[in-house]
Order: structure tokens, then sequence, then C-alpha cells
């Protein structure tokens, strides 16, 4: 019942921000929400008893709304997009992690603190540095330090890309790759890409999805270095905790689409719901962000972000103006 109450607080911002939305289209209801979130929580402030909902709404409503998106999209287009933008993703993640060591070895910021913040910029933001905090054995500090980082970016990046987007003229697909390869955290993909276009959004989930299944072999390679490193650890990295399992049932989703099999209504209500949940997700984050603890984070570490964000941004930039030349 305690959880309830948090979420019925979402579902009202959701249910304003989708109204906002559709009178003004150019702006959207996730940015809408995920704005709503960020004043109530930075004026209003935010009960306890909201709280475990809003934290429940922010992760399972969001994989939720991923899930549903996978109705609306057929396997082969999951699969041809995913495929088309991995040479991207790969490159970005390299640029991510050689930027935020060499520039985390100049700033004099800890070795861990470099890969937190190169992880989570490479790979899904909080998620990755979730996943990778225990395997370098983290400090709780680090990793608070690092996350507040990470999302101050992503919040930025729900208002900046599309505007840039839209200013650079760059298409739906265009658009979609860059979102979903130089935006950190899931949700701040989706925002952001479904402001531009539906399209947009649609091509971005698929990327950022295709990019948060590396969390797995990064995972790994991270555990091995660790490893050979220190000769011995006592942590295990457990495929079944890391594996981002709502992917896969967006995969599922998506492959019962293709039959078919499932009627037109029900293809277009799942779309529909999925982007309303989004708008509950984003409101959700929104409530969650507290923008003094983010000003306090320091400013080493949110200088090592931004230039490694914005170096992964040019470099998904660079790669497909230059393939659009050849």
């Amino acid at each position: 019942m305690e959880k309830l109450k948090g979420v019925l607080y979402v579902f009202i911002i959701a249910l304003v921000a989708t109204w906002l939305g559709n009178l003004f289209p150019i702006v959207g209801s996730a940015v809408f929400a995920i704005l709503f979130g960020i004043l109530i929580k930075n004026t209003l402030g935010v009960q306890e008893q909201f709280k475990s909902g809003i934290a429940f709404s922010s992760k399972k409503i969001l994989q939720g709304s991923i899930i549903l998106l996978g109705f609306s999209l057929t396997i082969q287009d999951v699969g041809k997009t995913g495929l088309s933008s991995l040479k991207v993703t790969l490159f970005t993640i390299l640029v991510a992690f050689v930027v935020a060591f060499l520039f985390g070895k100049w700033l004099k910021i800890p070795n861990k603190m470099q890969i937190l913040i190169g992880v989570g910029t490479a790979i899904c933001g909080g998620s990755a540095i979730a996943a990778v905090s225990p395997i370098i054995e983290a400090d709780e500090d680090e990793v608070a330090l690092s996350i507040s980082t990470i999302f101050l970016f992503n919040i930025i990046a729900v208002f900046l890309f599309p505007f840039l987007g839209h200013l650079f003229n760059m298409s739906d697909a265009g658009f979609g790759l860059w979102a979903g390869t130089a935006i950190n955290d899931t949700s701040s993909v989706v925002a952001a890409g479904y402001s531009f276009s539906n399209a947009a959004g649609d091509f971005a989930t698929i990327v950022k999805l295709t990019r948060a299944t590396l969390i797995i072999p990064i995972s790994l390679i991270i555990a091995g270095i660790t490893f050979y490193q220190k000769k011995q650890t006592t942590e295990k990295v457990s495929l079944k905790q890391i594996f981002p399992w709502f992917i896969l049932y967006f995969l599922i989703a998506s492959i019962i689409s293709s039959t078919g099999i499932l009627p037109a209504a029900f293809i277009s209500t799942s779309s529909w719901l999925a982007k309303f949940m989004i708008a509950m997700a984003l409101a959700a984050i929104g409530l969650s962000a507290n923008l003094k603890d983010m000003l306090k984070t320091g400013a080493k570490p949110v200088l090592l972000g931004l230039i490694t964000w914005f170096c992964v941004a040019g470099s998904s930039l660079l790669i497909q103006f230059f393939e659009n030349q050849l």
C-alpha cells in the first residue's frame, strides 16, 4: 500500500505531462514529466510515504514500458537497427574509457572513480555503475559521486539533445543513433528520442538496449583485470544479476509482434501505454533528483564526466558525418 501511494503520485504527474505534451508536441510528455518531477523535488520536496513507490516507478515501470514498446517493433527492425549501430556503439565505448582514464589521471581522480565514470558514460549510467562497483570494490562515496555526476548530464541531455538535433537538421535515424550512443541512461535516451520524434524514439531505444547488453562483457573484462591486478578477489561476477532481463523480454515482445497475430488495436494501445509509462518513470526520476546534492559532488568528477560525455557525443556525430560522406 505504501508503494502504491508513490506510484499514484507519479501517475498524476504523468497525466498532466501527457496532456501538456499533446498541446505542445515539440516539447513532449517526457520532458514535461521529468521537469515537473525536478521542480517538485527541489521546491516542495517529497514526503517519505511516496519514496518507495517513486523508486519502484523509476526502475520497474521504466523497464515495463520498454517491454511494451517491443510489441510495436518487429524483430527484423530491432535486429537491423542493433547491428547497424554496433560499430558506433563500440567506438564510443572505447572513447569513453580512454578519455576517462587519460583525463582522470590528469585531474588526479582515483582509479575507481575513473572506471565508474567511464563505464557509466560508456554503457548505461547508474545501472552500469551499480554492476561494476562491487567488482572493483568501490566505496559508497565513490559510487554516489559517480552516479550523481552521470545523472546530472542525463538531465541536461534530455533538454539539450532534441534542440541540437533540430538545429543540426538531423534525420530521425541519425538523431536516434546519436541519442542512443551518446546519452548515458536508458530513461534519458528514451525521453530525448521521443521528444525529437516517435521514429527517433523507437530507433534510439533499440540502439540503447543493444548498448546496454554490453555491460556483461565489459563487467567480465573489468573483473578479469581486477583479478589479474590483485591476484585474488572475494567478489564473484554473477551473470544473472548483471544481465538486464527486461531487454530479453523486449525481444520476446518483438518476436511476437513479428508473427502478425497481434491485432492493430493491441499494438497501438501498447505503444501509447508504453509512452505514458515512460512519462511516469521520468516523473519519478525527476522526483529523485536533488540538485543541491549534485552541486556538492565536487568540481573534478563533474569536469571528468563533462569531458568524457562531450567526447562520446562528439565521436558519435563524427562517425555519422564521415559515413555519410563516403
